[in-house]
C-alpha cells in the first residue's frame, strides 16, 4: 500500500467509518462435533491487505466460507459493507469476490465469456468497459478471446481473479492465490495483488507462503485451532515480537559459556564454533558493546560476526506452537 493510501485507510478506520467487514463472536461446530471456529471477532479496514495465517485445519477456509455465504455459522454474526451476511444475503454476497485455491473455470470457454457469465450470476447489468479494465489491469486483454484450456497456469490464476472481480466486489478473498506456481509467477501475482489494492479493493489473503504475507500485508491475523490468537499491524508485530541475533564465529571451540557471561542471552551453536547473542533492537541499549568487552576479558576471540532479524515466519511458528485454549 502506498503511504498516502495507507494513511487514508487508517484515518477512515480511526474516524469511526464502518469497516468493510465486521465479524462478531463467530463460531462454527459441524454435525460430528468438530469445532472449526470459536468466538472469532475481527474488523477489516477498507483499502487494506489483510493476511490470515494459520496451519492446515486452523479454520481459515471455514471463516471465508461463512462470509461468502457457503457455510452457515453456529453462532455470531458478520456484516459486509454494513449488510448482514444472513439476513441480507443478496446485498452482502455480491459485495464479496472469492478466488479459491482450485481452478474451477470452464476449460472450453473463452476468458471474456467467463467474465460475462460470472457478472450475470450476480445480477449485474452488462458493462464491457469495466470488464475490459479488469482484464487490462491483470494483463489479460490479449487473452480475452482465448479458451481457458489454452492458457498457462499463471494466466489461469489471473482469470480466476478477473472472474472474482467481474461483479465489482468491494471485498476480495484470495485463498492461497500462488499455490502451485513457480517463484517468478508468484512475484508477478504479488504485483497483481498490490495493484488491486491501489484500485481501491480490500483484499483478505490466506497463504502458506509466509514471505507473501510479509511482502504484501498491512496487517496480519493468526488463527489456530479455530481461534483468532493475534491481529496486529505487520510492521509493529515484527518490531515487538521479532528478535535480532548477533552470531560470533569463534577462533577456538567453546565447550561451555563462562559464568562471567551468564547475564547475557547467549547460546552456543555449530558444536561450539559459534556464539549467538539475542537482543532487542528497540531497547535503550543493545548490550553489544559490553558483551564484546566481557568476551575479550574472558579470553574469547572471534574472527567474524553477522546479524540476522527474525522473520514473520519465525513469529508465526512460535505463535502456533502454543496449545489451544481449554
Amino acid at each position: 500500500m502506498s503511504a498516502g493510501r495507507e494513511a487514508f485507510a487508517r484515518k477512515l478506520y480511526h474516524a469511526g467509518v464502518e469497516p468493510i467487514l465486521s465479524i462478531r463472536n463467530l463460531s462454527k461446530t459441524y454435525a460430528g462435533g468438530f469445532e472449526a471456529l470459536r468466538d472469532v471477532s475481527l474488523d477489516i479496514r477498507r483499502g487494506e491487505i489483510f493476511a490470515l495465517l494459520g496451519p492446515n485445519g486452523a479454520g481459515k477456509t471455514t471463516l471465508i466460507s461463512i462470509v461468502c455465504g457457503l457455510v452457515n455459522p453456529s453462532a455470531g454474526s458478520a456484516t459486509v459493507d454494513g449488510f448482514d451476511i444472513q439476513r441480507q444475503y443478496r446485498e452482502s454476497r455480491y459485495r464479496v469476490g472469492l478466488v479459491p485455491q482450485e481452478l474451477p473455470v470452464e476449460s472450453f470457454e473463452t476468458t471474456w465469456k467467463t467474465l460475462e457469465f460470472s457478472r450475470g450470476l450476480f445480477g449485474r447489468p452488462p458493462n464491457p468497459e469495466y470488464l475490459e479494465k479488469v482484464l487490462r489491469s491483470l494483463s489479460l486483454w490479449d487473452k480475452k478471446d482465448e479458451k481457458i484450456i489454452a492458457l498457462s497456469g499463471g494466466m489461469k490464476r489471473r482469470v480466476l481473479i478477473a472472474k472474482a472481480l467481474a461483479h465489482e466486489p468491494s471485498l476480495l478473498f484470495l485463498d492461497e492465490p500462488t499455490a502451485g506456481v513457480d517463484v517468478e509467477l508468484r512475484k508477478d501475482m504479488w504485483k497483481v495483488v498490490d495493484s488491486l489494492r491501489e484500485e481501491g479493493c480490500t483484499v483478505i489473503l490466506t497463504t502458506h507462503y509466509i514471505e507473501e504475507a510479509e511482502q504484501l500485508a498491512d496487517r496480519v491475523g493468526v488463527i489456530n485451532h479455530g481461534e483468532l490468537i493475534l491481529v496486529e499491524e505487520k510492521d509493529k508485530l515484527m518490531r515487538e515480537m521479532g528478535r535480532k541475533e548477533l552470531t560470533l564465529h569463534l577462533n577456538e571451540t567453546l565447550g561451555a559459556i563462562p559464568e562471567s557471561l551468564a547475564n547475557y542471552r547467549l547460546d552456543l551453536a555449530d558444536d561450539g564454533h559459534e556464539l549467538v547473542y539475542t537482543y532487542d533492537t528497540h531497547s535503550e541499549r543493545t548490550g553489544i558493546t559490553a558483551l564484546l568487552s566481557d568476551l575479550n576479558r574472558a579470553g574469547i576471540h572471534f574472527n567474524d560476526l553477522q546479524t540476522s532479524q527474525s522473520s514473520l515466519e519465525d513469529i508465526f511458528v512460535n505463535l502456533v506452537r502454543k496449545p489451544a485454549s481449554p
